[in-house]
C-alpha cells in the first residue's frame, strides 16, 4: 500500500509518495507549471490529482479520465497544512466516482 503525503514548509509545497517526491506528470497535462496545490478547485489541485492518479493507477488514460472528478471529490477537500492519503482511500474514492458514472451519462 502506498502512502501519499503533502505538507507546506514555509512557501514550499512538498508532496511525497512512500518518501519520494511525486512526479507532477506535466507530460500528461501541464495545468500548473508552478507546482501542486490543494484545498480548492484550481490548476495546482488539478496537477496534484493527475499526478496522484497516474502514480496510483499506473495507467495514464485512466488517470486522465478521472483526475478532474478526483480533484473535486478529494483534492479540493484536503486540509490546508498537511495531509495523507493511502492507496485504500484513493481506491474508495475512485470506486465512488466510477459508481456515479452511469448517472453522469444519463444526465445529459
Amino acid at each position: 500500500m502506498r502512502l501519499y503525503q503533502g505538507r507546506r514548509k514555509g512557501y514550499a509545497i512538498i508532496v511525497r509518495v512512500d518518501g519520494r517526491r511525486l512526479n507532477p506528470r506535466q507530460d500528461l497535462w501541464n495545468h500548473s507549471p508552478t507546482g501542486f496545490e490543494w484545498g480548492y478547485g484550481g490548476s495546482g489541485p488539478a496537477q496534484l490529482a493527475l499526478a496522484i492518479l497516474a502514480d496510483h493507477l499506473g495507467n495514464d488514460e485512466q488517470a486522465l479520465n478521472f483526475y478532474q472528478r478526483f480533484k473535486w471529490a478529494v483534492v479540493a477537500e484536503l486540509p490546508d497544512r498537511s495531509w495523507t492519503l493511502t492507496s485504500d482511500e484513493i481506491d474508495q474514492a475512485l470506486q465512488t466516482l466510477r459508481a456515479a458514472e452511469p448517472l453522469l451519462e444519463g444526465a445529459s
